[in-house]
């Protein structure tokens, strides 16, 4: 074992050497960042190995030898499987190596899997025989990971299971998290709260959290838009799921949200594109950089038959939603709205899926606008890394330029962060959002009805007394009371004030949601 100090800015423990994919990253200076490296240690290690530090020690007998191919098979035994670095470790070690170790070991597993890996990432074939007779084997490990049912390849003996195609293929470890959301089935949580609650109350609700998730979509860029636009918006979400998704329908989407064509040209981007800063000179100063324009037919052809892969499967459609959605705006494919399009295709497969409710809208985009922090956080961990490996130049017009090939930098990626996000938002969803809507509007319908058996008034005016008192704390504004409702007695407010404190009052609650009204639900916010 050669002994090192430091991989990837980060020291290496002590008395420890690389192993796997840092081990040949490191040896053959590729460029690819390794998630979760590994290390070896020459002592031993209690428990054959630990996380510390950020990297995963293992037992001095994990040392698997001194070949490349040794470091891959131990990847593939122990690490995580990451499709980009593993592409790029296979084109950089000796061809000659990866064909004498499969003729070494023609029925092995690891083998065969080097053997797929190696022709199918790479484009090309190795002139040896197909794998004799043997037992088949799930490329991924279903323990470890969410995957299909799988393609069976007789050339390999072994089932590939990916959840995408060649040149989009995400993958995501099956966390405690995520295996926790699985087991409470969302979806049949919502379909229990639903089924309590008419069908009025429910469109209403609907109407309201389609309008709070457009502005949230929006609010989330930084923008205010104007009324119509978000009504536009609203109404092109409403259509999520309703056409199967492919390059038009993503265009399509695009200029429904840009209308005036005069700046912002439609279609795939012909330029590169970045998020960032400038420095005082007006250079950019990218914190992401998409995808090459020549790349981005290439890699919208591989999302939506990807898209297709994980449609027909069991997959779950949140776990779908989430490699589709973050995919998307990873690849940033077009000039504008790509933020806004990339909340678009989780409603999209929620609701192609079946997992949305038919005719309302999870209210994704607020949730993640209450935690736009973390959003953006999820976004960063992704795309930060990857920098160090574009290069790029600036443009005459102030933008970017990519010079080296970055294809499969959006082609592989691990999902797994993003996807436990999109859980938490669409948990918020169901068990709060939703649920706090309905309780509110029934609590309203109460408190409008008590009011208009005490006064012969028109249902917009009563409304209007309902939002100032809950706003104010559970009494009419003085303002408000001197101004709109000068003409009312001491008593008649006092009458409507308890009204209003009565029908919310949660012991009074005809109908038990799953959690308690609250002044900030989203029909409030809305005139």
């Amino acid at each position: 074992m050669v002994l090192g100090n430091i991989f990837q800015n980060e020291l290496i423990p002590g008395n420890a050497s690389l192993v796997g994919r840092a081990f040949l990253v490191d040896k053959y200076n590729i460029s690819a960042y390794v998630r979760f490296p590994s290390c070896v240690s020459r002592e031993h290690v209690r428990g054959a190995s630990v996380s510390r530090d950020g990297w995963r020690l293992y037992d001095k007998r994990y040392w698997p030898g001194d070949r490349d191919i040794d470091h891959i098979v131990f990847a593939l035994k122990y690490e995580l499987f990451d499709l980009l670095v593993l592409k790029r470790i296979l084109l950089a070690i000796p061809r000659q190596e990866v064909v004498e170790y499969i003729l070494s070991k023609p029925t092995g597993i690891y083998a065969r899997k080097i053997c797929f890996l190696y022709e199918w990432l790479l484009e090309t074939t190795i002139d040896l025989p197909d794998c004799p007779k043997c037992q088949t084997k799930p490329l991924l490990n279903p323990d470890k990971y969410f995957t299909v049912d799988g393609i069976y390849l007789k050339r390999y003996r072994l089932k590939n299971n990916l959840l995408g195609a060649k040149f989009f293929c995400p993958v995501i470890r099956k966390t405690p998290e995520l295996l926790e959301f699985l087991r409470l089935d969302l979806k049949k949580q919502i379909d229990i709260i639903l089924e309590k609650a008419s069908n009025n109350l429910v469109a209403r609700a609907a109407s309201f959290m389609l309008l709070a998730d457009s502005r949230a979509s929006f609010a989330i860029e930084g923008e205010r838009a104007p009324v119509k636009r978000i009504e536009r918006w609203g109404k092109a979400v409403m259509q999520a799921g309703r056409f199967p998704l492919s390059q038009e329908e993503i265009i399509r989407l695009q200029d429904v949200i840009i209308r005036d064509s005069r700046f912002i040209k439609s279609g795939l981007r012909k330029e590169g594109v970045f998020l960032g800063e400038r420095d005082q000179d007006g250079n950019p100063v990218p914190e992401f950089i998409g995808a090459r324009p020549e790349d981005l037919a290439h890699l919208l052809n591989a999302l939506v038959e990807s898209d297709k892969i994980m449609g027909a499967s069991e997959i779950d459609p949140v776990l779908h939603a989430a490699i589709i959605a973050f995919g998307f705006v990873y690849i940033h494919p077009l000039e504008d709205g790509n933020g806004r399009l990339h909340r678009y295709l989780i409603h999209h497969v929620l609701a192609e899926r079946n997992f949305s409710p038919s005719g309302l809208v999870f209210p994704v985009s607020s949730s993640m606008l209450n935690s736009v922090e973390e959003y953006r956080a999820i976004l960063q961990n992704h795309s930060a890394p990857l920098m160090d490996f574009i290069e790029w130049t600036p443009t005459e017009k102030g933008n970017v330029r990519v010079l080296n090939d970055t294809r499969d930098l959006y082609s592989y990626f691990d999902c797994t962060e993003a996807c436990e996000y999109l859980y938490r938002c669409v948990k918020e969803t169901i068990e709060k959002d939703i649920p706090e809507e309905l309780q509110y509007l029934q609590c309203h319908d109460r408190a409008l009805e008590g009011i208009r058996n005490l006064l012969d008034i028109s249902d917009n005016v009563a409304k209007r007394m309902i939002v100032f008192v809950r706003q104010n704390g559970g009494t009419l504004p003085k303002k408000r009371r001197q101004k709109e409702f000068s003409e009312l007695t001491n008593m008649e407010v006092e009458r409507i004030e308890k009204i209003i404190a009565d029908a919310f009052e949660p012991n009074n609650h005809g109908t038990k949601w799953e959690s308690g009204p609250g002044v900030d639900h989203m029909s409030s916010k809305l005139p």
